[in-house]
């Protein structure tokens, strides 16, 4: 916060200033020495002028009119009377007596006191001098009423131009304003206490009476002045706290409290310092902020000892030392601390205590804080505690609105807004770059290890992307399992080299207790200006780049047009597909297996394809997809199981037995219904349960195995066979072969595509068979498409193939064609079985 000070010099320049006047203080008494035929003299007067001057210098009057306040001191009314009756120079020792006395029981420092009293000397000679023609005074002729007039504003004027030359000396030039603010008041007073003073001249004038008149005057002004300043201090006070708390509440919740409070607080109370403090609590820190006299910005430092400040926090009451304040220990730590006195106040919200407000150095050299300042203090702590605790309140909740409650990261609103301000400034050679990170595995520790653990997996992948992101990056979460880290960078290369970078890091294992996990994420990237020019648009396509991450070795994907039209084609095909399963639009190719030993066709694979009006051929994974967003996978596996069995039914009759395998979703094994539907269908069409099986993909069986094992085990009760298909993809130990009820392994085509190539993929197919068999599983190998990797296979001693090498996925009329083209009938006891002529 930017502070405006005045420039502060030493004090001692004062001397630059005191000498000066000492010297035209001397000059002028000299003068008048010489031309006064009365210079000294009259000391039992000077006696009862010396109580009058100590009496008038020790009282201050404080009036307010039309809310403006006015101090009134009566030292001009005995000046006034001394004028007309006392020799000059005796005039001047009894003022220079007087106020050195008062300089020494206000405990001055010496510059201070020193500068003072030769003002006031220099004052009085001046006012002696315009006096020195009429000498002695008529106070009944009004020529004299003038120049009493005229020698008391004079010694005005000598005190303002000293008080504004040393003020201009040691803490730089007045304004102008400030200037009009001081000397207007400054003379107005003047004229009025001179003005009392020439009247009280005149009604001495009448005789001994006067006295008497003049004392029930005098006590009537005092009462009458009391019962002034009681009401005038109630009303003064109310109205300053009236007028305090609705600044307050006036104020915007902005963080410009600590301003309008503490300078309002510090003109309340004329205090040099007026201080708020609030220990850190929860994500606020501590704050420490000072108003004070002369500075137009708020200061870190406080005018108050900490001290005093832990007393009042601690005891939870008012701790407050001064003249008229506090024990001598508390008086002692000011002095210490070099504070003339202080109030320290708690703040109070409910029965805690959240801060203090304080005033430190009452303004003003005889003016102290007293007992009714404390109560204003409390009472203005009392409204500003609750205005304290209700910008704390919105502020936090203006931090929940724009915070994820989980991560304390940002959440979708505030990187949406984050993302506004970056695209409206095109910096030249630069891109915004948005990536997006997508959870892999968060719903199976959530159903295996509770939400807590997943919470806890999400808080730590939150950390390590708020740790490793660069410094310039914002990072936020924006949905359940996906977050954001978008920043500049120089082109989209350096946006997947930190997206790799960043991904790479946080597959480091986590440690929850006595369990550690292996947290894989998939990273889209979308950048602006190439892939949009809206917050919305890029996160969207982000997104889309994420979902076709999980299908990359890498885990990394920069946005392309292509993927967003495939995913849009997807929303769209939503409605055609229920409307094509309603009409049996969809097909069911079958793709043979053979076993590699003999060659013998022992079943079929069934497919679904399906042709769109429009589209033309859609894509399995992308209706199997839409079918799985859309609550229509059941319908879609029992179509194609209900067109499986209802072959394998015909392939029965016809005394040609074929076995026919299903694909499942693992989303279809976690409905507990499926076993008895399965057992429908087999019922329905009469075919024996070990001409069905079912496959399920790797991952899908190892991330849920204990939610799935149930429906599996029933399955397998069933006597369906199970398979697991693409295996060797996932992350999965060869061990959990051992826990799943399966009949089969089939190794994945990029494994047995590579095997004649690549001796890391042989080695893999080689230890898939091993272990399989020795579990006594069979193997089916998918992909096969050339002689090598046939050869390859049988030698390793590989059951089962299935690929392009054998055929292609044939609808069932050109699979029956096929039949009777590429394969020989050799009669068994068990049916017909058909074995390959010839492969290729």
């Amino acid at each position: 916060m930017a502070i405006d000070r005045r420039v502060k010099r030493s004090a001692e320049l004062a001397w630059l200033i005191t000498g000066p006047l000492v010297l035209v203080t001397l000059g002028l008494t000299a003068l008048t020495l010489r031309k006064s035929p009365e210079p000294l003299g009259n000391w039992l007067l000077a006696l009862v002028f010396f109580v009058l001057f100590l009496g008038s210098e020790l009282t201050v009057l404080q009036f307010e009119i039309r809310r403006h306040g006015f101090v009134l001191t009566l030292a001009d009314i005995p000046f006034v009377l001394a004028l007309a009756y006392l020799p000059p120079v005796t005039l001047l020792i009894v003022r220079v007596a007087v106020y050195a006395l008062v300089q020494w029981r206000r405990r001055a420092v010496p510059v201070k006191a020193a500068f003072n009293v030769s003002l006031m000397a220099a004052a009085t000679a001046c006012a002696n001098l315009v006096v020195l023609p009429i000498t002695p005074v008529n106070p009944k002729d009004p020529t004299s009423w003038v120049v009493l007039m005229v020698a008391v504003l004079t010694s005005v004027v000598v005190s303002f131009v000293g008080v504004t030359g040393v003020i201009s000396l040691v803490q730089g030039r007045f304004a102008p304003q400030e200037t009009a603010a001081t000397v207007v008041p400054g003379f107005i007073v003047a004229v009025i206490t001179t003005t009392i003073g020439l009247a009280i001249l005149l009604i001495l004038q009448q005789g001994p009476a006067a006295f008497a008149l003049m004392a029930v005057l005098l006590v009537f002004f005092v009462v009458a002045y009391r019962s002034y300043a009681r009401s005038m201090t109630q009303h003064r006070t109310l109205t300053e706290i009236y007028d305090l708390t609705g600044a307050i509440s006036d104020t915007p919740h902005d963080g410009t409290l600590p301003d309008v409070l503490l300078a309002r607080v510090r003109r309340v109370l004329q205090a040099e310092y007026a201080t708020l403090w609030l220990p850190a609590q929860g994500r606020h820190p501590e704050v420490l902020l000072s108003a004070r006299a002369d500075d137009k910005g708020l200061l870190d430092v406080a005018g108050t000892p900490e001290s005093l400040r832990k007393q009042a926090v601690e005891a939870g009451q008012t701790v407050a030392a001064g003249a008229k304040l506090g024990d001598e220990p508390l008086r002692a730590q000011l002095r210490e601390h070099g504070t003339k006195d202080a109030i320290v106040v708690p703040l109070r919200a409910s029965s805690a205590v959240i801060g203090t407000l304080e005033v430190a150095g009452r303004l003003g050299d005889n003016l102290y804080f007293g007992p009714g300042d404390v109560r204003l203090l409390e009472a203005i702590a009392a409204h500003a505690a609750v205005a304290v605790e209700n910008n704390r309140l919105v502020d936090r909740l203006r931090f929940d609105a724009y915070h994820d409650a989980l991560t304390a990261l940002p959440n979708r609103r505030r990187i949406n807004q984050a993302l506004e301000e970056a695209v409206r400034v095109r910096a030249p050679g630069e891109v915004v770059a948005v990536l997006m990170f997508d959870v892999d595995g968060l719903r199976d520790v959530n159903d295996s290890l509770g939400h807590a653990a997943g919470d806890q997996l999400l808080a730590e992948v939150a950390t390590r992307l708020r740790t490793l992101s660069p410094p310039a990056a914002l990072v936020g979460r924006v949905g359940g399992d996906e977050f954001v880290v978008t920043l500049r960078l120089p082109n989209a290369e350096a946006a997947l080299q930190l997206a790799a970078e960043l991904r790479s890091q946080l597959q480091n294992p986590m440690t929850f207790g006595s369990l550690t996990l292996d947290v894989d994420t998939a990273v889209g990237v979308s950048l602006h200006p190439e892939h949009g020019s809206d917050p919305a648009t890029l996160l969207q396509r982000a997104d889309v780049a994420t979902h076709a991450a999980k299908s990359l070795a890498g885990g990394v994907q920069l946005f392309d047009l292509a993927l967003e039209s495939r995913s849009v084609r997807r929303l769209g095909l939503a409605g055609d597909l229920r409307r094509a399963l309603d009409n049996n639009e969809l097909e069911v190719y079958f793709q043979p297996k053979v076993t590699l030993r003999d060659r013998r066709l022992i079943g079929v694979e069934c497919l679904a394809r399906w042709e769109h009006p429009t589209h033309g051929a859609v894509q399995p994974e992308d209706f199997v997809a839409v079918a799985e967003h859309t609550g229509q996978l059941s319908r879609l596996t029992e179509v194609v199981m209900r067109e499986g069995l209802r072959r394998a039914r015909q392939w029965v009759d016809a005394g040609r037995p074929l076995s026919v395998a299903v694909n499942l979703s693992p989303r279809t094994l976690v409905d507990p219904a499926f076993p008895d539907r399965v057992d429908d269908l087999l019922q329905e069409y009469g075919v024996s349960p070990d001409r069905l099986t079912l496959e399920i993909t790797e991952d899908g069986v190892v991330d849920g195995v204990d939610r799935l094992l149930p429906t599996l085990r029933r399955l397998y009760d069933l006597g369906v066979h199970l398979s697991v298909d693409d295996f060797g993809t996932g992350y999965s130990s060869l061990s959990y072969l051992r826990r799943l009820p399966v009949h089969e392994v089939k190794v994945d085509r990029s494994f047995v595509q590579g095997m004649a190539t690549d001796p890391g993929d042989l080695a893999i197919v080689r230890a898939v068979v091993d272990i399989s068999r020795h579990f006594g599983l069979s193997v089916v190998a998918e992909g096969v498409e050339s002689e090598l990797t046939l050869e390859l296979l049988e030698e390793i001693g590989c059951d089962i193939g299935q690929g392009f090498l054998f055929s292609r996925p044939l609808p069932y009329e050109r699979l029956e064609a096929w039949l009777g083209a590429q394969t020989d009938a050799e009669p068994t006891p068990l049916g017909e079985v058909r074995r390959l002529r010839a492969v290729g």
